[in-house]
């Protein structure tokens, strides 16, 4: 496993307040710094040379949620194509209290997954933590798998495939992804014609109280402090509780019981993650647990990297790309 430990040159976080730029107010929420995660807007219109099209549509005006599809341009170019692409809702992260799915992070993320996977990308802006505890962004995440049933949306009508459903998610959104996910199997029949085919959990953010050995070795690790996910665990989760709630740890009491209806489903379950995140040691105790529960579960943990490494350096991202592949066209057909 990649050495992280503190060294001059990785000092130990002592603020992690300061570390993720925000500051606490007295009525409970928090200040963001604007400047932190820059944001991209959206491109609807066709005519537009970029190779992938994206608009934003509301979901729900009183909880201020909504949704950014992304498309291939060809697909609408090429007007002779009839066949439809596979769906995929994506979930980011930012640990429950921070980004968007404007945030250029992610927007530029889903655009390289359309390009290179040829999928239409429904991207959810979920309400943040603290001002919205879990399990708001779970709840907002199931209001849009239902908008994605009954909407008439054109772009989603048009071109995808229905039968052919993925719900991934990054870091905080892959444990958004596999909540939704569990959620999901409780009322599959009541979301036809979405079929849901698989779950993409991608360096997924889980927790305990217990620390782990990695968590102690990649304790002050400079991308993600075990500091830090502390405090954004602190602010997410439901008040009163701690971190072995089954929000944060998916382990607690053996596992929820749901992953039985994801197993009867018929549903695959993807795990990625790398060895120089402080939580593989869950993350591979979490897929361990799935296959004891009779999921299909395939888990790819590389060496070195860090946490969500794929957001940020290109040619991890192309690999993360050829995995996918692999798992979503692989997946049988409805």
């Amino acid at each position: 496993m990649s050495d992280h430990n503190t060294s001059p040159s990785n000092p130990t976080i002592t603020d992690p307040y300061q570390h993720l730029q925000i500051i606490p107010n007295p009525d409970g929420t928090i200040t963001r710094d604007p400047n932190r995660f820059p944001n991209s807007s959206p491109s609807p219109d066709p005519r537009h040379p970029t190779p992938v099209l994206s608009k934003d549509m509301i979901i729900s005006r009183s909880k201020k949620t909504w949704v950014r599809i992304f498309l291939p341009r060809q697909t609408i170019v090429d007007s002779s194509s009839t066949n439809k692409l596979p769906l995929m809702v994506y979930f980011h992260g930012g640990g429950f209290i921070n980004c968007s799915a404007s945030s250029t992070v992610f927007h530029d993320f889903c655009s390289n997954m359309v390009l290179d996977l040829h999928v239409v990308i429904v991207s959810v802006d979920y309400r943040l933590a603290p001002e919205h505890r879990l399990p708001a962004a779970y709840d907002d995440a199931m209001e849009v798998l239902r908008w994605i049933k009954t909407t008439q949306e054109d772009w989603l009508r048009g071109y995808v495939d229905y039968t052919r459903c993925f719900i991934m998610g990054s870091s905080a959104g892959a444990n958004t992804a596999y909540h939704a996910g569990l959620c999901a199997s409780q009322e599959a029949d009541n979301l036809v014609p979405l079929k849901i085919k698989g779950l993409i959990l991608h360096h997924p953010f889980i927790g305990g109280v217990q620390r782990t050995g990695s968590e102690v070795k990649l304790v002050n690790e400079p991308h993600l402090p075990l500091c830090v996910s502390d405090l954004m665990w602190s602010l997410a989760l439901p008040l009163g509780v701690d971190r072995d709630h089954e929000y944060c740890n998916p382990m607690v009491g053996g596992g929820s019981k749901l992953w039985k209806n994801v197993g009867l489903l018929g549903w695959k379950v993807m795990v990625t993650g790398c060895d120089g995140d402080p939580m593989i040691d869950r993350q591979m105790e979490f897929v361990d647990m799935l296959v004891t529960k009779d999921v299909k579960v395939v888990s790819h943990f590389s060496t070195g990297g860090y946490h969500v490494v794929e957001l940020k350096e290109p040619s991890k991202a192309k690999a993360l790309h050829a995995l996918l592949k692999d798992f979503m066209f692989d997946a049988p057909a409805a």
